[in-house]
């Protein structure tokens, strides 16, 4: 995997560039949509091709693991092959699932016990093993394992974490240097900077990451509780730094407007599965604000659900077939809904990498941002 790095706003720390890979390149900024098992929620490969346009897709090696498990994806010969995403993908570590897991797991020096959300059948990760989990997997660019500190954790736990994160980084690398991909193509390995809220522990965690050179890296640990403010304070300290000629990924965040303001403070990669989950829930997300489909208000709204969108959903379906097809339950509401929302998000950050490349990324932001937030009614 290479990055080159094409622009730099003259007014703040965002910057467009381009990640190439085996599968193909990633023009940055980018969004990338959760395909958890292997498929994203409702969404058809050609539709996220060509209306969503994403250039890259992530899974869950935790889920991965469990379902379908390893000996199918290695049979099919991995993932990109086993779902017929033939761009690149992106595998969390699982370590997110295994902090979400906390009745069901313990974590020791050894790695993360945990008993599966399936069968309840008791399975142990560790830095190697998952390594080796998500070579089988086949991702393009693959995350160390890590411990996911919840952003309420006390400064004496939140440092034990981060120096055993540290500890797990060391082992990851070893493992996954001295192995290969089974499929014949190059995979990268991006270490994650943990370190909860504290200021040092951030700083700690970013240099130990940007001491080891490797390819990108990613920023873990936020939007897991702690203030907005706060969020974005951690990812100006971590990113003054991680080097600049790398990309920044910053895992799970977010709404449209953290991820405008964490573009601005120079990170490069995104991913969270609030487009699809809020699209199952009847939210659309529109440069003008959000709308609730599910407010009784659009019935009779028979205007394009986004007229300034090149989606082709947004303009052959209207707001009141919309209501309508998410008052019913019907399934193909939760697909439009899906498909509108990653359609959305994949626009924002194209546009947001257009205006970077022109120089007025910062006075776009500033027009666009409060509007982003607000909720339009009927």
């Amino acid at each position: 995997m290479t990055f080159t790095l094409q622009h730099n706003d003259p007014f703040s720390s965002a910057r467009a560039g381009v990640i190439t890979t085996d599968h193909g390149e990633i023009h940055t900024p980018i969004f990338m949509p959760v395909g958890t098992v292997g498929s994203v929620k409702g969404v058809q490969i050609n539709d996220l091709e060509d209306e969503i346009k994403a250039q890259i897709i992530l899974g869950n090696t935790y889920h991965l693991y469990l379902r379908p498990g390893l000996d199918v994806l290695q049979a099919a010969g991995g993932l990109h092959q086993f779902n017929g995403w033939h761009h690149p993908i992106l595998t969390d570590s699982g370590g997110f699932q295994v902090f979400s897991l906390a009745d069901n797991r313990k974590i020791t020096e050894e790695g993360a016990t945990f008993r599966s959300h399936i069968d309840g059948s008791k399975h142990l990760f560790t830095p190697e093993n998952v390594m080796d989990i998500q070579r089988t997997i086949g991702a393009d660019i693959i995350m160390a394992f890590d411990e996911c500190t919840p952003g309420t954790a006390d400064y004496d736990y939140a440092k034990k974490s981060m120096q055993r994160t540290q500890r797990w980084l060391e082992r990851c690398i070893t493992r996954f240097d001295s192995t290969t991909c089974p499929y014949g193509y190059s995979q990268t390995l991006f270490p994650i900077v943990q370190g909860c809220t504290y200021k040092d522990l951030r700083q700690e965690s970013a240099r130990h990451i940007a001491d080891l050179g490797r390819e990108g890296n990613a920023i873990g640990g936020l939007a897991v509780g702690e203030p907005t403010e706060v969020m974005y304070e951690m990812i100006e300290v971590v990113n003054d730094i991680l080097p600049k000629d790398k990309p920044r990924y910053l895992m799970g965040v977010g709404t449209p407007q953290n991820i405008l303001e964490a573009i601005e403070r120079g990170v490069d990669m995104f991913d969270c599965v609030m487009p699809t989950r809020n699209g199952r829930n009847g939210q659309l997300f529109t440069y003008d604000g959000t709308l609730n489909m599910r407010n009784a208000g659009w019935a009779k709204d028979f205007s394009p659900i986004d007229p300034t969108s090149d989606c082709w959903v947004d303009r052959y379906y209207t707001k009141a077939y919309m209501h309508h097809l998410i008052d019913a339950e019907e399934l193909l509401g939760l697909q439009i809904a899906s498909i509108h929302n990653l359609a959305f998000y994949l626009r924002l950050v194209r546009d947001a990498g257009s205006h970077i490349i022109v120089g007025d990324f910062t006075s776009w932001k500033a027009s666009v941002i409060d509007n982003l937030g607000r909720r339009i009614k009927p």
